[in-house]
């Protein structure tokens, strides 16, 4: 039976990112040797690293002044990373899920931070709005899309001061206007490659900014100064981010991905929209592409475990919403067809027309 995987993280990856990654593993490019036993200061990796570096620009239209950077540590590290390298006096923050949340708790160490507005009133289920950036903050940071909650930023707003964006469920997943931006970071095992390597994307001039010593890990310069190499970086993460990545210019870029997201994200959320059994938790002008959030209504609240059920029978994986949320959430990233949403429409319209 096939498998649907909906998993929010790590999650589905492009079939020929997998293959030719195992591949690797075996022996990289008929050199004799695994992926993983290569070293990392070898031309054999270097190439790799510089190629990685260019489709990432490439597909992003990254413009000049601004670089790139594969580190370890997850975004849960950039969370203090960013303050340690740009706060000085006061940052402001928008709360519109856990991990902003887990973001400002990490900022507050390095000092003042100005929640400028929070959508904890209701669970996260919106996009704040009408939020004002105060102009005496040293950088404004967002987190785009909310993975636990299914709500997403999919414009790209205008900040008074430097912005910072946690991208790490939704690069690539839409074309970006990076020079809005003055850093955006986030964990690859989304859309871009498997768990274990971080990519930021960094405006050269927003560095220097603090007076306070900075431990040479944890400084962006040390990692600009020797791209992505300071020290032994996770190789196979990075190799399967290329194929990923020669995937995606494979199909069009970043243009067609978004269409292609579109598509899915619309069918699902046409038959949550249409259904008299199930009901969407966000509000639809905040809700994301990438994690479609939905529940049973009130009076089939008895069914969700044996439609989860159901669902699994159906070849339906990563459907259980967060504990936080309950009902399911379809995680939708690139890498999922087409095929898959509407295998879970069925399955979703079948246990409806039985069940009712």
């Amino acid at each position: 039976m096939k498998k649907h995987n909906f998993n929010a993280g790590p999650s589905i990856l492009p079939r020929i990112a997998v293959e030719n990654s195992a591949k690797a593993i075996l022996d990289l490019n008929g050199i004799g040797l695994s992926l993983l036993e290569i070293s990392h200061r070898s031309k054999d990796f270097q190439g790799i690293l510089d190629e990685t570096m260019a489709l990432f620009k490439e597909l992003l239209q990254i413009p000049a002044g601004y670089q790139v950077v594969f580190l370890g540590g997850g975004a849960s590290m950039q969370f203090c990373m960013v303050p340690y390298n740009f706060l000085n006096r006061k940052a402001a923050y928008l709360e519109t899920g856990v991990w902003a949340q887990k973001a400002i708790k990490e900022a507050k160490f390095f000092g003042e931070v100005n929640v400028v507005a929070s959508s904890s009133d209701k669970n996260f289920t919106y996009i704040p709005k009408g939020y004002v950036v105060p102009a005496d903050v040293d950088y404004f940071h967002i987190t785009t899309n909310n993975t636990i909650y299914g709500s997403e930023i999919r414009t790209d707003i205008e900040s008074p001061v430097p912005l910072v964006a946690d991208m790490s469920s939704d690069i690539l997943s839409r074309p970006v206007d990076i020079s809005k931006y003055d850093l955006i970071y986030g964990g690859a095992q989304k859309n871009l490659g498997p768990a274990g390597v971080t990519f930021v994307i960094i405006k050269e001039e927003i560095l220097s900014r603090v007076t306070r010593k900075i431990p040479t890990m944890l400084n962006y310069a040390t990692h600009l100064k020797e791209p992505s190499l300071f020290n032994t970086p996770p190789v196979f993460a990075i190799y399967t981010c290329l194929e990923t990545l020669r995937w995606i210019k494979g199909l069009g870029g970043v243009k067609v991905i978004e269409q292609m997201n579109l598509k899915k994200a619309n069918l699902l959320y046409d038959t949550i929209d249409n259904s008299r059994m199930f009901t969407g938790t966000v509000e639809k002008e905040s809700r994301s592409l990438m994690n479609i959030c939905f529940v049973m209504k009130e009076q089939y609240k008895d069914k969700e475990d044996a439609f989860m059920e159901f669902a699994k029978t159906r070849g339906m994986i990563g459907i259980k919403g967060h504990r936080s949320v309950g009902g399911f959430r379809a995680s939708t990233y690139n890498a999922l067809p087409y095929e898959s949403v509407q295998a879970l429409v069925d399955a979703m319209n079948e246990f409806e027309k039985n069940n009712i």
